[in-house]
Formats: C-alpha cells, structure tokens, sequence
C-alpha cells in the first residue's frame, strides 16, 4: 500500500508540474489532485523535494536494471537518457526551479551507480584500492553527468543515441587503461622518490 500511495503521489506532481512551476506547487495541491490528506502525504514524505527525490531514485532505478557492466554500460546511459526525456517536463521544471541542485543529484547518484559497476567488473583480478576505483568512477560520473546537464539546459534537442555514439571511442579501453594505472603493484613502484 506504502508503495502505492507513493506512486500516486508522484503522478500527481509530475501532473501538476504540466500545470505550474515546482515553486509553486504546494503539498495541499499534491494531496487534493491524489485525493488524500496533508496527513498522508507527511506520513511518505517530509516536504515537496523528498517526493521529488524518491521519484527520481525510482525512475533511475528503474532505467540502469541489468545495465552495469562493462558490455551494457552504453545500454545503461542510453537508458539515462531516456529515462530523462521521458519525464521531460519533470525534470526541465526541476532543473529550471530551485531545486535544480536535485537533478544534479540523481544524475550524480544513477550514473555513479552505472559507473562503480562498470570499474568494478574491469578490476576484477586486479589489485587497486577501493578509493581509487571510486575515485575513477567519479572522475567519469562528471564528465558524463556534465555532458547530460549541458543537454538539458539546451532543451534536450540533441538525440540521446548520438551523444552516446560521440562518448563511446572517448570511453572504449579508457577505464582499463585508469585501472592499470592504479594497480597497486605498479602504482607504487611509479611514485617519485
């Protein structure tokens, strides 16, 4: 039932923000347009931008199932693309508000997700600190998630396939390579004296 209402309430906001502006949209509205009380809408979430942050966690989930390898990662940011474009009038009115740093959070949450998978299956055997698989996915989650801000503040013109064409020979063999170069076994025998 949980589950339920929560989805309820989100097809309400994403309703209403066909409507008018996220700023501007109150807890009152959600819960009038879903039929419920304030009470309830308390009883899921704390305020409007949990509910907003539990949708996105829900749509990014929903989009990276099965896409964390290696061989699908393509698959997998393709899914956040589309995942994005289909809730496009969500997400440009969150992004346009002032809860556009909650965008850059699910995207920095859904790719690094997609990203530490991806480090993870190609460091297998390898001998490199866990810091530093992290910290090569994030090097990678920003450069991807910069790309997907830039397209949204364009207006999500640019086909999602054509970006991810253009991304693919900039990441092929270059995740390998930044593990190589992490290996603890050889990353200490290059330090400086």
């Amino acid at each position: 039932m949980s589950q339920t209402t929560k989805r309820a309430l989100e097809v309400s906001l994403k309703n209403l923000l066909l409507q008018k502006p996220l700023d501007k949209i109150t807890i009152n509205d959600i819960a009038e347009d879903c039929g419920i009380n304030r009470m309830t809408f308390y009883y899921h979430f704390k305020d409007i931008y949990d509910l907003v942050e539990w949708s996105c966690v829900e749509d990014a989930t929903k989009a990276l199932e099965g896409k964390k390898t290696y061989a699908t990662w393509q698959q997998g940011f393709l899914q956040i693309f589309e995942a994005v474009l289909a809730n496009k009038p969500f997400i440009m009115n969150v992004y346009h508000s002032v809860s556009r740093e909650q965008v850059e959070i699910y995207l920095y949450k859904l790719t690094y997700s997609l990203l530490i998978g991806v480090v993870e299956e190609k460091a297998e055997g390898m001998k490199i600190r866990d810091e530093d698989k992290k910290f090569i996915a994030d090097f990678y989650k920003f450069a991807f998630v910069g790309l997907m801000l830039d397209w949204i503040r364009n207006g999500m013109k640019a086909e999602p396939q054509t970006i991810i064409d253009r991304l693919s020979p900039l990441v092929h063999g270059s995740i390998t390579s930044a593990l190589n170069n992490y290996r603890t076994d050889t990353f200490l025998s290059k330090r400086p004296e």
